[in-house]
């Protein structure tokens, strides 16, 4: 059994990880919270990418000797040069939430022509193995060298992941599910806003499925093969 620990205590996100793992091994891993660790501090994410933010994250867990993973993502708007991007969750603001980050995309994008509304919504999905980890990352799934020396971090104990969903913003709301920006992110092959597709029809197209799909497959992949 291999112990993984997913740098959040958001429970949705270990569910859903627990499921992608199992898919692909029986009982080959158990993945943990930060709570489960017994880490309580607040991780500051200062880098400036989504790489960046996820491998920080998920270094957390790996200076505790444990595999640690992570996530980032966020809208990026053509039009706006890639805002909101890693500020997406606070777009609006220290206090934002979702309806205010909606308004003030809206508000910057009053009057741009549908042509110029394209978007992507992006997740990356990082690992970072602890220092003396039995396990290495392939040299063809490893950071780039600039990166690993920014972040400070052999790249062979780095990997990172990247899935990104394309869409057009829209000019106001439609659909009552979703979260964020799903109300306004319209994706052509469905005809539909994020928000008015149903979850499970979601997460076969979205950023973050696409992500998490490849990431714990890789993930399996290292874990089953241990350097000599």
């Amino acid at each position: 059994m291999v112990n993984i620990v997913l740098s959040s205590n958001n429970m949705k996100k270990i569910a859903e990880l627990e499921t992608l793992f199992s898919e692909k091994t029986s009982n080959m891993v158990k993945l943990m919270s930060l709570k489960e660790i017994g880490f309580t501090d607040e991780i500051i994410e200062d880098g400036l990418s989504f790489e960046e933010n996820s491998i920080i994250k998920a270094s957390v867990p790996a200076k505790l000797g444990y595999i640690g993973i992570a996530d980032d993502s966020g809208l990026a708007v053509d039009y706006l040069d890639g805002a909101p991007g890693i500020y997406s969750a606070r777009y609006s603001g220290e206090d934002a939430d979702d309806e205010s980050n909606r308004r003030l995309l809206l508000k910057n994008l009053d009057g741009v022509a549908e042509c110029e509304r394209g978007a992507k919504f992006v997740c990356t999905a990082s690992v970072v193995l602890p220092e003396n980890s039995p396990y290495k990352v392939p040299k063809e799934w490893q950071i780039p060298d600039a990166l690993a020396e920014k972040v400070g971090i052999s790249a062979d104990r780095v990997m990172v992941v990247r899935g990104e969903c394309h869409g057009v913003i829209l000019t106001s709301e439609r659909g009552e599910g979703g979260f964020g920006y799903d109300s306004l992110f319209y994706y052509p092959e469905f005809d539909a806003t994020f928000a008015q597709i149903p979850q499970e029809k979601k997460n076969t197209v979205s950023h973050r499925g696409i992500a998490m799909r490849e990431f714990t497959e890789k993930i399996v992949k290292i874990i089953s093969s241990k350097t000599e």
